[in-house]
């Protein structure tokens, strides 16, 4: 690893350039700047272009006519480092131990955008020019949604016309092992609050008189699931495309204990899902129905004997194909409305969504990129789906009309979102080979 690539990443990740809160604005905008100087410094023409939230970052080589067109996407916005106690070292002070970086963003997604951008470096110095015409889209909003991205590309849609698209913002099923991901989950999502009586009242002068939203709430949640983990909401598997044999093979056959890893990494006592399914045909190919927050009622230390006026819980639901967010949400409703407990009120408000995506892994851009896999690994790749959602994904096929390439170098134990962040310094290395590979492979 050269010193000045090392140098780049360690800049790079000491802007606390977190999209969510407003109070790091700046930092985000002096994130971007940075990324200009690095982007034009190697030889590329760049722009910041503005947004109503946080700025794009757009590059590009000269382009030619007769070559392929390739956009390499990346996020420059990290993720709030809290809880800070838990950090080992200052999420944004970055540091080297035992071949891995340590920092916010260090693999989420700065070390694998970086290594995109290395390898361009890498090329230009060494041919003076790149096999295929390039475009970097590197945004500050992914962490909070991608607001602002469909609005560029929308119009910017001819500049930035393009055969295919790369992304390194995903992982790899084991260290050392080379993946292509294929297909993402999508999401969508709803809160409910469960009204009972106008104020917090006196559980021993009320209890037994009128209905405890706290249990209402619980015991409706309770109707979402049965007994071997199935998602008991009429309707909710009505659109789902059942996994292909040649996906449950392959699944199968790859060189990794996903339980035991799984159990492991989690420290959970036993693993639980759909009943028929395995860990990862859960994980990577079947919908879910989750309750991701909780709450009503006395939550200080010691007991105050009250029944809360109402609760609320927040539930996602993840998608696979050929599902339809809003068909989800609308079953949801009615499930929810079928089984609400007497004496209770509710409200439902729906929530954030992004589409599943899936594409071919066996086409021919899905073929070259397994090929630069080989050449950066020297290991035969892996093919597989994944649990997590990128909405902007579907955005690239329905505004520019273009198929992508998911390219992971994140691990399993990254912590990505978690303290103590971390991305090993031979994923940068390996990305920096990648992207050369790629865009060769990309080139024929």
């Amino acid at each position: 690893m050269r010193a000045n690539h090392l140098e780049d990443y360690f800049q790079f990740l000491r802007f606390p350039s977190i999209s969510t809160d407003d109070q790091y604005t700046d930092n985000v905008a002096e994130c971007a700047h940075w990324l200009v100087e690095k982007l034009t410094a190697i030889g590329l023409e760049t722009k910041l272009v503005p947004t109503p939230g946080h700025p794009v970052v757009w590059a590009k080589n000269k382009h030619q006519p007769g070559r392929k067109t390739v956009m390499i996407y990346g996020h420059y916005d990290v993720q709030p480092p809290d809880p800070l106690e838990l950090w080992d070292s200052p999420p944004f002070e970055p540091v080297l131990k035992n071949g891995y970086v340590f920092a916010r963003g260090s693999t989420d997604n700065k070390g694998q955008i970086l290594s995109h951008i290395l390898g361009v470096q890498e090329t230009l110095e060494q041919s003076g020019d790149l096999p295929v015409n390039l475009h970097f889209v590197i945004e500050g909003e992914e962490e909070i949604g991608s607001g602002s991205l469909p609005q560029f590309l929308t119009e910017n849609r001819d500049a930035l016309r393009s055969d295919i698209a790369v992304v390194s913002d995903t992982g790899m099923i084991a260290r050392g092992k080379p993946t292509l991901s294929y297909g993402l989950r999508g999401v969508t999502a709803l809160e409910l609050k469960i009204t009972a009586a106008r104020i917090d009242l006196h559980s021993g002068v009320y209890g037994g008189s009128v209905a405890n939203p706290i249990t209402a709430l619980a015991r409706l949640l309770a109707t979402m699931h049965d007994a071997d983990g199935h998602v008991a909401i009429e309707g909710f598997y009505d659109q789902v495309l059942p996994l292909e044999d040649w996906e449950r093979e392959a699944w199968r056959k790859l060189p990794i204990d996903a339980d035991k890893e799984i159990l492991q990494e989690t420290g959970a006592p036993a693993l639980f899902g759909e009943k028929g399914y395995s860990t990862l045909e859960r994980i990577w190919g079947r919908p879910t129905a989750e309750i991701n927050g909780i709450g009503g009622g006395y939550q200080g230390m010691g007991t105050k004997t009250v029944i809360a006026s109402h609760a609320m819980a927040k539930v996602t639901f993840r998608l696979v194909p050929d599902q339809d967010g809003a068909e989800i949400l609308r079953v949801a409703h009615l499930h929810l409305e079928k089984h609400l407990p007497p004496g209770v009120t509710m409200e439902i408000t729906d929530g954030h969504s992004g589409p599943w995506y899936r594409t071919d892994p066996h086409s021919k851009f899905g073929e070259a990129a397994l090929r630069a896999l080989q050449t950066a690994f020297k290991k035969e790749p892996a093919v597989i789906r994944e649990g997590g959602s990128i909405p902007i994904i579907s955005e690239f096929r329905k505004i520019l009309g273009v198929e992508t390439l998911l390219l992971g170098l994140a691990l399993p134990d990254c912590r990505a979102h978690s303290p103590n962040e971390n991305f090993p310094v031979e994923n940068l290395e390996a990305g920096i080979r990648l992207n050369k590979a790629v865009l060769q492979e990309l080139a024929r």
